[in-house]
């Protein structure tokens, strides 16, 4: 009875293991094909795995090397050489190095405040890849072509029955000058050795100023403008008057009297000339200069290279010579630089490079005055010579500004005679 029972209890068991085994592996295949059945339906929510990827990547081996490649080009860097357009024509191994070199480190020092690491000069000849910035950098300049003069508007009539020419002053026009300031216009009539001054009233000065008046100059009676016509001069001037009375001519124009037989009952409009220098029969001897502009900085130039034929008569004591450098915009001074002292030297070199900030808009207004100094005894300078260089001035003066405004970022050297 024991040997039975235990048999029958082992069979017992052993039967409902096998049944538990088959269940759960039943379960687990119907699970099975559930999943399988449901990423065959939806492919779109297969969500994935660790092991198997959403996006397959294909990598390929290059055997060329590649070559970056920057987003912007720049131009070439174009650097100013020092160029001699006057007549003598200078010693590059006395000052070339020097002036170069000092023209680099104050483009770096300029780099350095305006936060450019890079001053990119575009080539001085026309090419068709230039870039808009280069145009317009060389639209906004300024030249000496665009300088806009004073224009003066008037007409011409002659009285034979009383002798007397008639100048009806209109107006005047692209009169620059300080605000507040007054001017006049001023006639001169030379006829045989004798001249006849007239001029019109005071007005306040702006840039239109209308007049109306008439100057009023006779004239022999014996010569009418027939058919030879007088030989003389007519001038007419600009003139303005500060508040220190001090009179300054801001431009005149001159015409025969043979020819105011074709300017009768006519409107004339003159451009104003700037005035000359007074002639000086002895100069106190030259002052070499070189000028050049960067309208990218707005910077200008002036290298201070060396003196000669300086008046001996004056340096007989001591010699101890600079020069002074003054910025001017109209009649208002900008900015004072010294040069160095020389001493024991009548013949002086310096090779001293000056750089001004002064925007391109302002350049037909400005000028320079240098004047060279003496230290003559402890406290007193005893000037020696100065010059004026600007649009306004005459000469050598206006020659080199001018050649400056063509020839932008480009050394242009020139000897300047020097007056008392």
């Amino acid at each position: 009875m024991s040997a039975t029972a235990l048999l029958g209890a082992t069979l017992g068991t052993v039967s409902g293991v096998l049944t538990l085994c088959g269940l759960s592996l039943l379960c687990k295949s119907c699970k099975k094909g559930k999943l399988e059945g449901r990423d065959d339906t939806d492919p779109e929510k297969t969500q994935p795995s660790i092991l198997h990827s959403l996006t397959q990547f294909s990598v390929q081996k290059l055997t060329e090397p590649i070559q970056p490649q920057a987003s912007l080009k720049f131009p070439k860097i174009y650097w100013p050489k020092p160029s001699v357009p006057s007549q003598e024509v200078i010693n590059q191994n006395d000052h070339g190095s020097s002036v170069s070199e000092t023209f680099e480190a104050e483009l770096n020092t300029c780099n350095q405040a305006t936060g450019c690491d890079e001053v990119f000069s575009p080539p001085r000849q026309a090419s068709a890849d230039e870039t808009p910035c280069t145009s317009e950098q060389t639209g906004a300049m300024t030249t000496s072509s665009s300088i806009l003069y004073p224009k003066l508007h008037f007409s011409i009539s002659l009285h034979k029955e009383n002798g007397e020419l008639h100048i009806n002053i209109v107006e005047a026009e692209n009169i620059s000058v300080v605000p507040g300031c007054e001017g006049y216009i001023s006639g001169c009539v030379s006829v045989s050795e004798e001249q006849k001054h007239a001029h019109t009233a005071v007005h306040k000065l702006a840039a239109r100023v209308q007049w109306g008046e008439d100057l009023v100059f006779a004239l022999p009676l014996e010569g009418t403008l027939g058919a030879d016509g007088l030989e003389g001069e007519v001038s007419l001037s600009l003139h303005c008057c500060d508040r220190f009375s001090q009179n300054s001519t801001l431009g005149t124009m001159r015409f025969k009297l043979a020819d105011v037989s074709m300017m009768l009952d006519a409107d004339c409009w003159v451009d104003l000339q700037p005035p000359k220098q007074q002639e000086v029969t002895s100069s106190a001897g030259e002052l070499l200069l070189s000028l050049s502009y960067l309208p990218a900085a707005n910077r200008l130039g002036v290298v201070v290279m060396k003196a000669r034929g300086l008046l001996s008569d004056k340096l007989k004591d001591n010699i101890d010579i600079s020069v002074k450098l003054t910025l001017k915009h109209q009649n208002v001074k900008l900015k004072k630089k010294q040069t160095r002292r020389v001493k024991h030297k009548i013949n002086p070199v310096w090779n001293e490079m000056m750089m001004l900030e002064l925007p391109s808009e302002l350049l037909s207004k400005s000028s320079i005055e240098m004047e060279v100094l003496n230290l003559a005894g402890p406290g007193t300078l005893l000037p020696l010579g100065r010059c004026m260089l600007g649009l306004q001035t005459s000469g050598t003066g206006l020659q080199h500004w001018k050649q400056m405004l063509d020839n932008p970022r480009k050394q242009i050297a020139m000897w300047h005679p020097l007056y008392a």
